[in-house]
């Protein structure tokens, strides 16, 4: 395949990022997440695995150069070792810098291996509590010691983890030095997030959401918190931990959003194409998929798409804004 111009936005962002929800179910209901009664989509509407590969590689022919499986949860997609496997001969040619997975680490201990063998080096796994009690009632479903057996096996197989914890106001905020402690001990790097309003959730936000400007506060009062420039291509700002030798990362769409910086676009797993994930602006990659053997006609969508990719979200979480932003759950646009 050629080689084609860079994606380049309307405010002269180059879009070198993909991330791609392969499947909107999962076998955890986070409080913060889904409702427990959610209603999956048919999987008529899903894009097939040969077509996620086939839009994944268009866009690294047009220069993407790092994709991110996101769900839901991505390995309780059936068959999802293909598009691994397929995705990883972009690695092996040069044109893919990066695969990498985010996940709930439920199904690690049975796939860590076959993920290094394709090429993963480095995965994200969502952990908000170290206390198995209320990780069972923040997942609703999950189980902490699973997890941490996923953990384990995906160290033994060569994987770089970084924990991801959603900051929760009393919930896991007494926890989180305990939390730093424990990664930076298994050599895990730990990245807060703030909750984010999409999707309804069977619960007031307002109640949950905790800056992390508040948290980072608190922080320094038992640690040496030190600002560095690494980057993994996401949105986070990260910081080394004196005491720990681990990095700690911060991602705050509420108190200070990371858009001038933008280098990302969501795919979801019916091909519905996000430039933003605070925006419901859209544009439908299946049909122009599906019209033709060509991509064509794929190809110019999505540059039709990043064209009119927005500078920014507009997130605000208080008493008059309770309500979603966006009324999609964060499972559907991938997380």
């Amino acid at each position: 395949m050629t080689q084609q111009a860079p994606l380049i936005d309307p405010f002269g962002r180059h879009v070198s990022y993909l991330r791609v929800s392969v499947t909107d179910r999962c076998d955890f209901r986070c409080v913060y997440c889904m409702a427990e009664d959610m209603t999956f989509l048919p999987k008529r509407d899903l894009l097939s695995l040969e077509e996620l590969d086939r839009v994944c590689t268009a866009f690294i022919d047009k220069g993407v150069r790092k994709i991110r499986l996101t769900g839901g949860e991505p390995l309780v997609r059936k068959g999802i070792m293909t598009l691994v496997e397929g995705l990883g001969r972009h690695l092996k040619s040069g044109a893919l810098e990066e695969l990498t997975l985010t996940t709930n680490g439920s199904q690690l201990a049975r796939f860590a291996d076959e993920l290094s063998a394709h090429g993963v080096r480095r995965i994200n796994v969502s952990v908000d509590t170290l206390d198995e009690a209320k990780f069972r009632q923040i997942t609703r479903w999950g189980d902490l010691p699973k997890v941490k057996e996923g953990l384990k096996a995906a160290q033994k197989a060569g994987l770089a983890i970084k924990i991801n914890a959603v900051a929760l106001k009393g919930v896991n905020d007494t926890e989180i030095p305990e939390m730093l402690r424990w990664a930076g001990g298994e050599g895990m790097d730990l990245t807060l997030i703030e909750t984010m309003p999409l999707g309804d959730i069977d619960g007031d936000r307002t109640d949950q959401y905790l800056p992390l400007s508040v948290v980072r506060a608190q922080l320094m009062d038992q640690f040496t918190l030190e600002d560095i420039p690494y980057k993994t291509g996401g949105p986070a700002r990260y910081v080394t931990v004196k005491e720990t030798g681990g990095r700690l990362g911060f991602i705050t769409p509420m108190t200070h959003n990371f858009c001038e910086s933008c280098n990302r676009v969501r795919l979801t797993c019916t091909g519905t194409l996000y430039m933003c994930l605070g925006q419901e602006d859209a544009a439908d990659l299946r049909a122009p998929l599906r019209a033709s053997e060509g991509n064509e006609l794929l190809n110019a969508a999505i540059d039709e798409a990043i064209g009119r990719k927005p500078k920014g979200h507009d997130f605000i979480i208080d008493r008059q804004h309770n309500k979603p932003a966006v009324a999609r759950h964060m499972s559907v646009t991938g997380g």
